[in-house]
């Protein structure tokens, strides 16, 4: 049995989380599935040769298979790298998650396998707070609403322990499944690093996927396919 298709989230910004989507696509590629990557809020892009482009979004049209439409693909864009409640309202955007939703049903009608990329943290907000009392949509909810199974990555540096025992335990007091965690390696000199992840693998209540080693360049990346643990 393959790795369903799955919701990616991360402990942080930066943990991880594009790298973790590309090594699952490859991973289903090498198998044979017809597989795409969803990036449906993308925040952060940069001018290349005159146009502007986001590395999450290219990654997702990167490594899967089918080439699907950007509409599909991809929902919310913004320019500034800032969470996205308030990229979204200083856009005068709304973020509609049944819109991302009807866009996904599509979609993975098209494909075998199909992995979708969050933004931020489980608990990043996807609209403004209007009072103390909002009932806010998130990041969760919006994984929540898609009715897929999560895959936390942990980005491996001071402080992870904590950050991903709390993540785990929310996406399961939400009720939604937790596939599994990988462990992605992005500080190259993270003392104690093994005993870390010793410690990660007896207290985590899901289990480890597949661990990302260091990565200095993006070329070294694309060789990597993982080894998935659990199927």
């Amino acid at each position: 049995m393959v790795l369903p298709s799955c919701f990616v989230t991360g402990t942080d910004t930066d943990a991880g989380k594009t790298i973790v989507t590309g090594s699952i696509l490859r991973y289903w590629a090498r198998l044979g599935c017809r597989c795409v990557g969803m990036k449906p809020i993308a925040s952060g892009f940069e001018l290349v040769d005159g146009e502007y482009v986001n590395a999450d979004i290219e990654a997702s049209l990167a490594y899967g298979t089918e080439r699907l439409s950007m509409e599909l693909v991809n929902q919310y864009s913004f320019n500034p790298p800032i969470a996205p409640h308030i990229a979204a309202r200083e856009s005068g955007s709304v973020i509609d998650i049944d819109h991302i939703v009807g866009c996904y049903r599509e979609l993975e009608q098209k494909v075998d396998r199909s992995v979708v990329e969050g933004a931020g943290g489980w608990r990043v907000p996807l609209q403004w707070p209007e009072d103390k009392m909002s009932n806010v949509n998130t990041i969760a909810t919006l994984a929540k609403k898609l009715n897929l199974p999560v895959v936390l990555v942990v980005g491996m540096k001071l402080g992870c322990i904590n950050h991903a025992i709390l993540t785990a335990e929310a996406v399961l007091a939400d009720g939604i499944e937790l596939l599994g965690w990988v462990a992605n390696s992005v500080d190259q000199n993270f003392s104690r690093s093994k005993d870390n992840l010793l410690t990660l693998e007896r207290l985590m209540p899901a289990p480890l996927l597949f661990e990302v080693p260091y990565f200095s360049s993006k070329s070294v990346m694309n060789r990597f396919v993982p080894q998935i643990s659990v199927v």
